[in-house]
Protein backbone atom coordinates (compact mmCIF):
# COMPACT_ATOMS: atom_id res chain seq x y z
CA UNK A 1 0.00 0.00 0.00
CA UNK A 2 1.10 3.58 -0.11
CA UNK A 3 0.16 5.50 2.82
CA UNK A 4 -0.36 9.42 3.95
CA UNK A 5 1.12 9.59 7.29
CA UNK A 6 0.68 12.61 9.18
CA UNK A 7 3.31 13.18 12.39
CA UNK A 8 5.59 11.42 9.85
CA UNK A 9 8.61 12.58 12.00
CA UNK A 10 7.13 12.47 15.43
CA UNK A 11 7.62 9.75 18.57
CA UNK A 12 4.99 7.51 17.61
CA UNK A 13 5.19 8.56 13.50
CA UNK A 14 8.37 7.84 12.82
CA UNK A 15 8.09 4.69 14.97
CA UNK A 16 4.71 3.80 12.52
CA UNK A 17 7.26 4.70 9.52
CA UNK A 18 10.07 2.39 10.15
CA UNK A 19 7.35 -0.66 10.58
CA UNK A 20 5.62 0.03 7.65
CA UNK A 21 8.22 0.72 5.19
CA UNK A 22 9.87 -2.45 6.49
CA UNK A 23 6.71 -4.06 5.69
CA UNK A 24 7.22 -3.40 1.82
CA UNK A 25 4.44 -0.10 2.03
CA UNK A 26 5.03 2.91 0.36
CA UNK A 27 5.05 6.06 2.54
CA UNK A 28 3.92 9.54 2.38
CA UNK A 29 5.01 11.66 5.46
CA UNK A 30 3.81 15.02 6.06
CA UNK A 31 6.52 16.94 7.40
CA UNK A 32 6.49 20.91 7.71
CA UNK A 33 10.50 21.40 8.33
CA UNK A 34 13.46 21.19 6.98
CA UNK A 35 14.88 19.14 9.81
CA UNK A 36 11.33 16.88 9.99
CA UNK A 37 12.05 16.56 5.78
CA UNK A 38 15.47 15.51 6.55
CA UNK A 39 14.44 12.66 9.01
CA UNK A 40 11.57 11.60 7.01
CA UNK A 41 13.16 11.31 3.74
CA UNK A 42 15.99 9.45 5.20
CA UNK A 43 13.78 6.69 5.81
CA UNK A 44 13.28 5.97 2.42
CA UNK A 45 9.79 7.71 2.58
CA UNK A 46 7.98 10.23 -0.19
CA UNK A 47 7.90 13.75 1.57
CA UNK A 48 4.82 16.63 1.37
CA UNK A 49 5.15 19.57 3.32
CA UNK A 50 2.83 20.81 5.22
CA UNK A 51 0.78 20.82 8.27
CA UNK A 52 -2.22 20.66 10.42
CA UNK A 53 -3.54 23.98 9.27
CA UNK A 54 -2.58 22.91 5.91
CA UNK A 55 -6.12 21.53 4.59
CA UNK A 56 -5.12 21.53 1.12
CA UNK A 57 -1.64 19.40 2.13
CA UNK A 58 -3.94 16.70 3.81
CA UNK A 59 -6.56 16.55 1.27
CA UNK A 60 -3.55 15.77 -1.40
CA UNK A 61 -1.85 13.23 1.23
CA UNK A 62 -5.42 11.14 1.64
CA UNK A 63 -5.98 11.26 -1.67
CA UNK A 64 -3.09 10.16 -3.40
CA UNK A 65 -2.81 6.86 -1.21
CA UNK A 66 -4.47 3.76 -0.49
CA UNK A 67 -4.66 4.64 3.28
CA UNK A 68 -4.44 7.17 5.98
CA UNK A 69 -2.23 7.41 9.25
CA UNK A 70 -3.23 10.24 11.21
CA UNK A 71 -0.95 10.75 14.25
CA UNK A 72 0.02 14.67 13.93
CA UNK A 73 -1.43 16.98 16.95
CA UNK A 74 -0.43 20.54 17.69
CA UNK A 75 -0.24 19.22 21.63
CA UNK A 76 -0.09 23.20 22.38
CA UNK A 77 -1.12 22.51 26.69
CA UNK A 78 -0.90 26.33 27.06
CA UNK A 79 -3.92 26.56 24.72
CA UNK A 80 -6.14 23.37 24.22
CA UNK A 81 -8.44 24.60 22.47
CA UNK A 82 -6.59 25.73 19.33
CA UNK A 83 -5.43 22.08 19.72
CA UNK A 84 -8.65 20.41 19.84
CA UNK A 85 -9.78 22.77 16.83
CA UNK A 86 -7.02 21.73 14.37
CA UNK A 87 -7.36 18.05 15.58
CA UNK A 88 -11.05 17.59 14.43
CA UNK A 89 -10.88 20.09 11.22
CA UNK A 90 -7.81 18.18 10.30
CA UNK A 91 -9.65 14.56 10.70
CA UNK A 92 -12.62 16.45 9.13
CA UNK A 93 -10.48 17.26 5.69
CA UNK A 94 -8.96 13.81 5.61
CA UNK A 95 -11.94 11.79 6.01
CA UNK A 96 -13.74 13.96 3.85
CA UNK A 97 -10.99 13.60 0.78
CA UNK A 98 -11.80 9.50 1.23
CA UNK A 99 -15.80 9.91 1.14
CA UNK A 100 -16.38 6.80 -1.00
CA UNK A 101 -12.99 5.27 -1.43
CA UNK A 102 -13.81 2.27 1.64
CA UNK A 103 -10.36 3.12 2.37
CA UNK A 104 -8.14 2.90 5.78
CA UNK A 105 -8.29 5.98 7.80
CA UNK A 106 -6.63 5.23 11.38
CA UNK A 107 -6.88 8.57 13.95
CA UNK A 108 -4.87 8.33 16.53
CA UNK A 109 -7.10 8.29 20.29
CA UNK A 110 -6.37 7.63 23.82
CA UNK A 111 -7.58 4.48 25.68
CA UNK A 112 -9.94 6.28 28.17
CA UNK A 113 -12.72 3.60 27.45
CA UNK A 114 -13.30 0.38 26.95
CA UNK A 115 -11.91 -1.62 23.81
CA UNK A 116 -15.61 -1.81 23.24
CA UNK A 117 -16.92 1.35 23.93
CA UNK A 118 -17.04 4.92 21.94
CA UNK A 119 -14.82 7.51 23.13
CA UNK A 120 -16.47 9.84 25.87
CA UNK A 121 -15.55 12.80 23.77
CA UNK A 122 -17.75 13.82 21.92
CA UNK A 123 -18.29 17.68 20.02
CA UNK A 124 -15.58 19.93 18.64
CA UNK A 125 -15.30 21.34 22.55
CA UNK A 126 -13.87 17.57 23.81
CA UNK A 127 -10.43 16.87 24.21
CA UNK A 128 -8.74 15.76 20.94
CA UNK A 129 -11.66 17.85 19.32
CA UNK A 130 -14.17 14.57 19.50
CA UNK A 131 -12.02 13.49 16.77
CA UNK A 132 -12.70 9.71 17.16
CA UNK A 133 -16.50 9.92 16.94
CA UNK A 134 -15.93 12.61 14.49
CA UNK A 135 -14.00 10.20 12.31
CA UNK A 136 -16.53 7.80 12.65
CA UNK A 137 -19.29 9.69 11.38
CA UNK A 138 -17.76 8.97 7.91
CA UNK A 139 -17.78 4.72 8.11
CA UNK A 140 -21.71 5.18 6.75
CA UNK A 141 -19.75 7.56 3.89
CA UNK A 142 -17.77 4.66 2.55
CA UNK A 143 -14.87 5.50 4.94
CA UNK A 144 -12.89 2.50 6.87
CA UNK A 145 -12.08 5.01 10.21
CA UNK A 146 -10.12 2.60 12.44
CA UNK A 147 -9.38 4.09 16.30
CA UNK A 148 -5.57 3.54 17.09
CA UNK A 149 -6.17 3.91 21.20
CA UNK A 150 -2.36 4.66 22.50
CA UNK A 151 -1.83 4.02 26.54
CA UNK A 152 -1.04 7.36 28.17
CA UNK A 153 2.72 6.64 27.91
CA UNK A 154 4.42 5.04 24.89
CA UNK A 155 7.89 4.77 25.84
CA UNK A 156 11.12 3.95 24.78
CA UNK A 157 14.81 5.76 24.69
CA UNK A 158 14.52 9.43 23.76
CA UNK A 159 10.82 9.41 24.92
CA UNK A 160 9.83 13.52 25.73
CA UNK A 161 6.17 12.26 26.35
CA UNK A 162 4.43 12.38 29.87
CA UNK A 163 7.46 10.23 31.61
CA UNK A 164 10.51 12.58 30.21
CA UNK A 165 8.24 15.66 31.81
CA UNK A 166 7.76 13.67 34.96
CA UNK A 167 11.49 13.15 35.28
CA UNK A 168 12.22 16.37 34.81
CA UNK A 169 9.96 17.49 37.37
CA UNK A 170 12.00 15.00 39.52
CA UNK A 171 15.13 16.33 38.60
CA UNK A 172 14.14 19.93 39.36
CA UNK A 173 13.02 19.55 42.87
CA UNK A 174 15.08 17.20 44.00
CA UNK A 175 12.13 14.16 44.67
CA UNK A 176 10.34 11.83 42.88
CA UNK A 177 7.06 11.59 43.76
CA UNK A 178 3.60 10.36 43.00
CA UNK A 179 0.46 11.54 43.86
CA UNK A 180 -1.87 10.42 46.76
CA UNK A 181 -1.14 6.62 47.84
CA UNK A 182 0.54 6.03 44.03
CA UNK A 183 -2.18 2.98 43.98
CA UNK A 184 -3.52 4.37 41.09
CA UNK A 185 -2.34 3.12 37.96
CA UNK A 186 -1.03 4.09 33.91
CA UNK A 187 -1.31 1.35 30.80
CA UNK A 188 1.83 1.68 29.15
CA UNK A 189 3.35 0.48 25.73
CA UNK A 190 6.92 0.57 23.93
CA UNK A 191 6.84 2.57 21.09
CA UNK A 192 7.67 -0.59 18.63
CA UNK A 193 4.76 -2.18 19.37
CA UNK A 194 2.44 0.31 19.18
CA UNK A 195 3.87 1.27 15.51
CA UNK A 196 3.06 -2.62 14.70
CA UNK A 197 -0.03 -2.34 16.04
CA UNK A 198 -0.94 1.03 13.66
CA UNK A 199 0.19 -1.06 10.87
CA UNK A 200 -1.49 -4.50 11.69
CA UNK A 201 -4.74 -2.38 11.89
CA UNK A 202 -3.83 -0.92 8.66
CA UNK A 203 -3.47 -4.03 6.80
CA UNK A 204 -6.38 -6.11 8.61
CA UNK A 205 -8.89 -3.77 10.71
CA UNK A 206 -12.36 -2.94 9.57
CA UNK A 207 -14.40 0.32 9.71
CA UNK A 208 -15.17 0.87 13.49
CA UNK A 209 -12.42 -0.76 14.77
CA UNK A 210 -10.71 0.22 17.89
CA UNK A 211 -7.26 -1.13 18.54
CA UNK A 212 -5.50 -0.30 21.99
CA UNK A 213 -1.95 -0.28 22.00
CA UNK A 214 -1.66 -1.05 25.70
CA UNK A 215 0.97 -3.37 26.48
CA UNK A 216 0.55 -3.38 30.28
CA UNK A 217 -2.66 -2.78 31.60
CA UNK A 218 -1.87 -0.95 35.02
CA UNK A 219 1.60 0.42 36.56
CA UNK A 220 1.33 2.15 39.34
CA UNK A 221 2.15 5.45 39.56
CA UNK A 222 4.19 4.69 42.83
CA UNK A 223 6.35 2.28 41.21
CA UNK A 224 6.73 4.77 37.98
CA UNK A 225 8.08 6.88 40.81
CA UNK A 226 10.10 4.22 42.63
CA UNK A 227 11.99 4.09 39.22
CA UNK A 228 12.60 6.96 38.37
CA UNK A 229 14.18 7.91 42.01
CA UNK A 230 16.25 4.70 41.70
CA UNK A 231 17.50 5.55 38.38
CA UNK A 232 18.50 9.23 39.22
CA UNK A 233 19.71 8.40 43.12
CA UNK A 234 16.56 10.70 44.61
CA UNK A 235 14.25 10.05 47.46
CA UNK A 236 10.55 9.25 46.75
CA UNK A 237 7.73 10.88 48.12
CA UNK A 238 4.25 11.82 48.12
CA UNK A 239 2.59 14.42 47.03
CA UNK A 240 -1.05 15.65 48.28
CA UNK A 241 -3.79 15.22 45.38
CA UNK A 242 -4.29 19.03 46.47
CA UNK A 243 -0.77 20.50 46.19
CA UNK A 244 0.00 18.00 42.44
CA UNK A 245 -0.34 20.39 40.00
CA UNK A 246 1.72 22.69 42.27
CA UNK A 247 4.62 20.67 42.33
CA UNK A 248 4.16 18.34 38.92
CA UNK A 249 2.61 21.49 36.71
CA UNK A 250 -0.32 20.69 34.17
CA UNK A 251 0.52 17.00 34.43
CA UNK A 252 -0.22 17.16 37.61
CA UNK A 253 -3.98 16.52 36.77
CA UNK A 254 -3.31 13.36 34.52
CA UNK A 255 -0.77 11.72 37.00
CA UNK A 256 -3.01 11.71 39.99
CA UNK A 257 -5.50 9.97 37.75
CA UNK A 258 -6.01 6.37 36.98
CA UNK A 259 -5.48 5.78 32.92
CA UNK A 260 -5.69 1.78 33.32
CA UNK A 261 -6.82 0.25 30.39
CA UNK A 262 -6.54 -3.52 28.37
CA UNK A 263 -5.84 -4.66 25.11
CA UNK A 264 -7.37 -8.26 25.16
CA UNK A 265 -9.34 -8.00 22.37
CA UNK A 266 -7.17 -6.34 20.23
CA UNK A 267 -3.89 -9.09 20.95
CA UNK A 268 -6.80 -12.05 19.76
CA UNK A 269 -8.76 -10.55 16.84
CA UNK A 270 -4.96 -8.78 15.37
CA UNK A 271 -2.99 -11.52 16.78
CA UNK A 272 -0.93 -8.87 18.23
CA UNK A 273 1.96 -10.07 21.17
CA UNK A 274 3.88 -7.20 22.86
CA UNK A 275 7.90 -7.73 22.96
CA UNK A 276 9.43 -4.55 24.12
CA UNK A 277 10.70 -3.43 27.17
CA UNK A 278 8.43 -2.79 29.89
CA UNK A 279 8.28 0.84 31.13
CA UNK A 280 10.12 0.16 34.57
CA UNK A 281 13.11 -0.95 32.21
CA UNK A 282 13.08 1.68 30.24
CA UNK A 283 13.26 3.79 32.82
CA UNK A 284 15.69 2.27 34.31
CA UNK A 285 17.80 1.62 31.01
CA UNK A 286 18.27 5.39 31.09
CA UNK A 287 14.95 6.30 28.58
CA UNK A 288 14.86 9.30 30.23
CA UNK A 289 18.13 10.56 30.74
CA UNK A 290 19.00 14.18 30.42
CA UNK A 291 20.84 15.14 27.00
Amino acid sequence: MRVFVTGASGWIGSAVVDELLAAGHDVIGLVRSDSSATVVQAKGATLLRGDLDDLDALRRGAAEADATVHLANKHDWSNPAESNRAERVAVETIAGALVGTDRSFVVASGVLAAETEPSPFVGPDSMRGGSENRAFDFIDQGVRAIAARFAPTVHGMRDHGFIAYITDVARRTGVSAYVGDGSNAWAAVHRSDAARLVRLGLEKAPAGARLHAVAEDAVRTRVIAEAIGTRLGLPVTSIAPEEADDHFGFIGQFFGRNMSSSSVLTRTTYGWDPTGPTLVEDILAGAYDAS
